[in-house]
């Protein structure tokens, strides 16, 4: 047995993630999806949402979340899991949950068995996850429609999860929930705002800390949120980052939300 901790990306929460957490458990693992801060059942709204006219440019509840008050929580759950003699734990991120995940393994490694990084951000040469958006690889994604506000007035990254007008669900469906039969449910359970510091924090990973926890990434071949051309690009850096424990890479053909097109799938890869 093994025991997994699934991060959700952004806008989610750990409620997005049982599909894939039932089927660990069910080839006998322990699998923990967490809340992070701001998000599912921990969820702050910004004032209005949703049917206040002007919300969107409100400013964010989680405008003061900083890198490192994420990681510290998901930190605070892996130390609880620490008992002497028993196998660390797997930490498995989506998303922007990269970022969160890259920032704890670099804080405090001895607490991490491995991670594995589904669809998600790896931010290491360039820095923070924003600047990668900024690459030629991450021009074939879509979704550039779906953001309201100013950020930099906000605090976040902000949607509208609720927004019934057909073209702006289409996007939201097609970008971030490609395929899947039950998006418009695990739209409507989607948070407005994602902090900002998730795009904008370097998580200053390292190789003689984060690089010392052994890494799998499972790609989304049909990704176009992370478009495959740039979670190549995020896997290259982070190994040029950390050549000993370079990424051991598995393809799926699914959407951004593998987690939930291909939950089995990702479970026989984990955890056979």
């Amino acid at each position: 047995m093994r025991t997994f901790v699934l991060v959700h990306g952004a806008w989610h929460g750990a409620g997005h993630l049982c599909g894939l957490a039932r089927e660990l458990t069910c080839r006998g693992h322990r699998a923990i999806a967490v809340d992070l801060p701001g998000h599912g059942t921990r969820a702050r709204f910004p004032s209005g949402y949703p049917d206040r006219p002007g919300w969107p440019d409100a400013p964010s509840p989680l405008a003061g979340l900083t890198l490192d008050d994420l990681a510290g929580d998901l930190l605070g759950l892996l130390r609880g899991l620490d008992r002497p003699g028993e196998e660390r734990p797997v930490v498995v991120a989506h998303s922007i949950g990269g970022v969160v995940a890259t920032r704890a393994a670099e804080l405090a490694p001895g607490l991490v068995g491995e991670l594995v990084y589904l669809a998600a951000f790896v931010p290491t040469v360039l820095g923070a996850a924003g600047a990668y958006l900024a690459t030629p690889e991450a021009a074939a994604a879509s979704g550039a429609s779906l953001y309201l506000g100013d950020p930099a007035a906000t605090g976040a990254v902000r949607i509208d999860p609720r927004r019934t007008d057909p073209g702006y669900r289409r996007e939201l469906r097609e970008t971030y929930l490609t395929g899947l039969d039950d998006a418009d449910a695990l739209a409507h359970a989607l948070t407005p705002d994602q902090p900002l510091c998730l795009l904008g924090t370097d998580p200053a990973a390292t190789a003689g800390r984060w690089g010392s926890v052994p890494r799998r990434y499972l790609r989304a071949a049909r990704d176009r949120a992370l478009p495959p051309g740039l979670q190549d690009l995020m896997i290259s850096h982070a190994d040029a980052t950390a050549p000993a424990t370079a990424f051991r890479t598995d393809t799926l053909d699914a959407g951004h939300a593998l987690f939930a097109s291909h939950p089995a799938a990702i479970a026989d890869l984990l955890g056979g």
